[in-house]
């Protein structure tokens, strides 16, 4: 404790206290390395991952060069029940439940996600992220739009929910259409990329708001779009001066990495500074195939970070989750977000409790690398923004002390000249 004098020790007491901490801290650790062993993982199941490739491509009469064309990969998404059946087995049971669901929420998967999906376990979290589920249309209290982004949005395209930065949504389209999305009421029927006098509206309106310093490009997934498109819009918001940073959400380095090209990454090299956050919500994610892509980003200087969504039944396990953050920092990926799942119709059977976040981050600090901790937020209702949650560190505080609990719940009293 600060303020006690300090003790004379001999070198061996030193050894010998030193070792008797490594114990302590062995034994901290060794839930996780247990449990750690059976957490699948992308790179695990690699061969695994090839053989459903290969009955694919030839179901569909592909090549391996067809796998690696991203246009290929969205044309052939699988979106009716009698393909997918082909391609995972499923109940009859589980085929009128798909069925059913769809005639309400539209539903499509890459064909490469589809080959990281456990053939005969509905409870496979890529599966669950993917395929529609009967609870989709037994949601009682979800909202369509609970982050109330039609309220926010002051000109076509934009959401803008704080002072110095915004969003522009230009697409609808996505690789797979998750089964969480919080913007599931934008999907519609058919791909539909902004027009493009929208987009120049979205512009204009970033124009004229010299306090808008930072850009978020998203969508659906913006590199849906054109290597094209995308350089227009990245180069008109170059143009603006008081735009310092622009950002892309997007998730196909998780469900259609076959989109990060050569050519992509040499043209998003032109638009530094440039951020990409994505979106792996499981170790089984990362993959071979996914660390080419976000290896092209990082060379490209493209900086990466992570925007998981804690998901019931998926993540919401202190363990998975910190495996899942040390697989991302392997592809170069910075955990950067926790989300707590929204409220969203359709899919409140992910949300989770609070106390499994907050415990998730007890498991975190102290647990592993600060880089491996993300923040834990929450987003307040009505789109009033992101809030973090952190377990209470702080118990109290005076004029010139503070009293602290550390990450293995010892107490400490800090007089503030000696912190």
């Amino acid at each position: 404790m600060y303020g006690t004098k300090v003790l004379q020790y001999s070198d061996n007491d030193k050894s010998r206290m030193a070792q008797e901490r490594v114990e302590e801290l062995k034994q901290r650790i060794s839930g996780y390395l247990e449990a750690v062993k059976s957490i699948p993982t992308g790179f695990k199941l690699e061969k695994e991952y090839q053989d459903r490739k290969k009955q694919i491509l030839d179901y569909f009469g592909a090549t391996d060069e067809d796998w690696q064309d991203w246009h290929w990969q969205m044309r052939n998404r699988v979106s009716d029940v009698n393909t997918l059946r082909q391609l995972l087995p499923l109940t009859d049971e589980e085929v009128d439940h798909i069925d059913s669901v769809s005639k309400k929420f539209r539903w499509a998967v890459s064909p490469y996600y589809l080959s990281l999906m456990e053939p005969g376990n509905p409870k496979c979290p890529v599966r669950m992220q993917g395929i529609p589920s009967i609870r989709e249309l037994q949601d009682s209290w979800g909202k369509e739009d609970p982050m109330a982004e039609e309220f926010t949005s002051p000109a076509p395209c934009i959401t803008r929910r704080y002072a110095d930065r915004l969003i522009i949504n230009v697409t609808n389209q996505c690789a797979m259409f998750c089964r969480h999305c919080q913007r599931r009421r934008n999907i519609g029927e058919v791909d539909k990329p902004a027009p493009l006098e929208e987009i120049k509206a979205a512009i204009e309106y970033i124009r004229k708001s010299p306090e808008v310093r930072d850009v978020l490009i998203t969508g659906g997934d913006p590199l849906t779009l054109s290597d094209k498109w995308l350089d227009w819009i990245l180069t008109e918001l170059d143009n603006i001066e008081h735009v310092e940073i622009k950002r892309i959400g997007s998730r196909t380095p998780v469900t259609m990495p076959q989109r990060i090209t050569p050519e992509l990454c040499a043209m998003l090299e032109k638009h530094h500074p440039l951020y990409l956050n994505t979106h792996f919500n499981h170790p089984k994610e990362v993959t071979r195939e996914s660390l080419r892509a976000t290896g092209l980003l990082a060379r490209a200087g493209i900086q990466l970070g992570n925007q998981a969504v804690l998901l019931k039944g998926i993540n919401n396990d202190p363990h998975v989750m910190k495996k899942l953050n040390h697989e991302l920092l392997k592809i170069h990926v910075r955990p950067y977000y926790i989300f707590h799942a929204k409220p969203v119709k359709g899919t409140t059977h992910f949300m989770p409790t609070v106390q499994e976040g907050l415990e998730i981050m007890e498991n975190l600090r102290g647990y592993t690398s600060g880089l491996a901790i993300p923040w834990y937020i929450i987003n307040a209702p009505g789109g009033a923004g992101k809030t973090p949650l952190l377990p209470q560190y702080l118990i109290s505080m005076g004029k010139d002390y503070v009293m602290i609990r550390t990450w293995e719940g010892k107490v400490f009293r800090c007089v503030n000249g000696e912190l």
